[in-house]
């Protein structure tokens, strides 16, 4: 979704929460600049945050945490900061800070402005009070006198403690600015949008496999982050995602497609807000357009006026939990492989074949993501499975420039390889132990994690 705050335009890109983990998730994060982690202060740090930050970090992509729920009792702030840089691995610096918590939250202190944010639950009004020393009696007239010494006390602690917030550091990915309060009731969240839109980068120039794009360049680049299929069952609708990342998009305009090597043009792209959308003439960097897609796309794919170059940095990631795909009616064979190519074209699974294309292997980094692929292909392709899961740790996906090492390293492990749909070789390690093993007795064998390396080899 697109919106303006303070004559700024935002483009925000959604990831699922916790329950509905998927891959595409973490492939959402190469199409951004910057991101806004949100933490519970009930549950702190949760595992799949850790590994949000993993892909933050691998590309250097800034981040803005904003813990959330302050109006519930939940962890102690200072515990919390602890728990961010302990378990994301990034330093940590508080631009704001909550007055109590839980049903006596009173409020927070932006510690950037001196302003004080008073909470009422439920209400849409953020009183705001410049607060001119934190000495000021006002503060013990608005919080009260025990609530406003902590205050005093924990902001001295911060001041202590915590170093300076350095912007370069926050663009560098370096240090997080952390602001509280509650979504639900709309408090805190002003303070972070109008710090976001001060600190954080415009669009990025970004790297092909020829050279580094600037999004001030007159001609147009783009590329494909995720496909959705079904998007409206009724009509069957397939939609690719686009970033746009340099020069202008225009609708009726021709664009080439570097994979296919041809000429293609949308009549009818769009923007979206939540689940409406709305047809766009142009699209400028830092944009996200829809595009009806009849089966030319694939995740990576790189849009441009002319020029032949391939954006790098979308990659697939090693899937996490394994099962074996059983077809319950064998008279829907084909719904099943068209269901299977489609659903996992869109990037939310891995499908992985062994023993020549006949035993399939769907791999995810969610559980629900099975429930959601078996529903879809039954309800939108007739086709009815079930799972059997798979001892399996991590898949990897293996190269090496010594033909015959690896050719021996295949009748070896012959039961423990797989395809995935572009006949990559991957091995499927069935704990850390036997991937650490394999790794150490067969120094001529590449193991890697992302799909990345596929871009070296063409």
């Amino acid at each position: 979704m697109c919106f303006e705050y303070n004559d700024i335009q935002v483009n925000l890109l959604d990831t699922p929460g916790h329950k509905d983990f998927a891959e595409d998730t973490y492939r959402t994060l190469t199409a951004v600049d910057s991101v806004i982690l949100v933490v519970d202060c009930v549950k702190g740090v949760e595992e799949q945050t850790k590994k949000l930050m993993e892909v933050c970090r691998m590309r250097q992509t800034p981040v803005i945490i904003f813990i959330n729920k302050m109006d519930r009792d939940g962890k102690n702030p200072f515990d919390l900061l602890d728990e961010l840089e302990q378990n994301l691995h990034i330093k940590v610096r508080p631009l704001s800070w909550p007055i109590n918590m839980g049903s006596a939250f009173k409020g927070v202190y932006n510690l950037y402005d001196k302003t004080l944010q008073l909470f009422q639950a439920k209400s849409k009004d953020d009183e705001k009070k410049v607060v001119e020393s934190l000495q000021d009696q006002v503060l013990d007239t608005e919080v009260g006198a025990t609530d406003a010494n902590q205050l005093r006390q924990d902001v001295e602690l911060i001041e202590g403690v915590y170093h300076d917030f350095d912007v370069q550091e926050y663009l560098g990915g370096h240090i997080a600015p952390v602001f509280f309060g509650s979504a639900m009731n709309n408090f805190g969240v002003r303070e972070l949008l109008e710090t976001f839109i001060r600190i954080a980068p415009v669009p990025l120039a970004r790297e092909t496999d020829k050279r580094k794009v600037d999004p001030t360049e007159d001609k147009f680049s783009g590329f494909i982050f995720k496909i959705h299929a079904n998007l409206d069952p009724r009509h069957r609708d397939r939609i690719a995602f686009m970033r746009v990342c340099s020069g202008k998009f225009e609708r009726n305009k021709f664009f080439h497609h570097v994979r296919l090597d041809k000429d293609v043009r949308f009549s009818s792209p769009f923007s979206f807000l939540a689940r409406s959308k709305s047809l766009l003439d142009d699209a400028f960097p830092g944009d996200v357009v829809g595009l009806f897609d009849t089966g030319n796309f694939k995740i990576g794919d790189t849009l441009t006026e002319g020029e032949d170059y391939m954006y790098k940095g979308i990659p697939s990631f090693s899937p996490e939990i394994f099962k074996e795909v059983v077809n319950k009616d064998p008279m829907k064979t084909k719904q099943l492989e068209k269901g299977l190519q489609q659903l996992t074209d869109e990037g939310v699974a891995q499908l992985f074949t062994q023993n020549m294309g006949h035993k399939k292997l769907i791999g995810t980094v969610g559980e629900l993501q099975f429930e959601v692929i078996q529903y879809r292909l039954l309800h939108e392709y007739g086709a009815s499975v079930s799972f059997v899961p798979l001892p399996y740790y991590k898949a990897c996906w293996i190269t090496s420039d010594d033909k015959q090492k690896l050719e021996d390293f295949c009748k070896f492990k012959y039961n423990v390889l797989a395809n995935d749909k572009e006949g990559n070789l991957v091995y499927l390690a069935q704990s850390e132990w036997y991937l650490n093993t394999e790794r150490t007795n067969n120094p001529d064998i590449q193991f890697h994690f992302t799909s990345e390396f596929k871009n070296d080899l063409d």
